[in-house]
């Protein structure tokens, strides 16, 4: 599935990179390029355009602003899930996210609405 993400910025960029690796397996561990978990393909989207984060969600919770509400969420923004914070994906925008999502499942785009929305974080413009 295509989506238009507004912006030029870093996120965007990242948000767009992360976009293109829909359909890509999800792999426990995995930081690419064949396959991801959740948290490496954040990591690989960011690296891609050359900020580092690391390859834990909590860690990477702790490594930007934080955003409480979906409504301030912007294109490339870290969206994690569960008080335990053990699912994260990226924003792309209109309520949606580009993510990893479980064993047996493929990289795709997905609704916010509806999951338990722990917080976002902001790591770039």
């Amino acid at each position: 599935m295509s989506f238009p993400i507004v912006g030029d910025g870093k996120a965007a960029q990242a948000a767009r990179w992360a976009l293109a690796q829909q359909l890509k397996p999800y792999v426990w561990g995995a930081e690419g390029p064949r396959s991801f978990d959740c948290s490496g393909l954040v990591m690989a989207a960011y690296q891609s355009v050359g900020i580092s984060l690391p390859h834990y969600t909590g860690d990477q919770w702790t490594a930007g602003t934080h955003i409480s509400s979906t409504a301030q969420l912007r294109p490339g923004d870290l969206v994690f899930f569960y008080s335990d914070l053990h699912h994260v994906g990226l924003y792309i925008g209109g309520g949606y996210m580009v993510h990893a999502p479980r064993t047996g499942d493929v990289i795709h785009i997905a609704k916010i609405a509806g999951r338990p929305f722990a917080g976002g974080v902001r790591v770039a413009d």
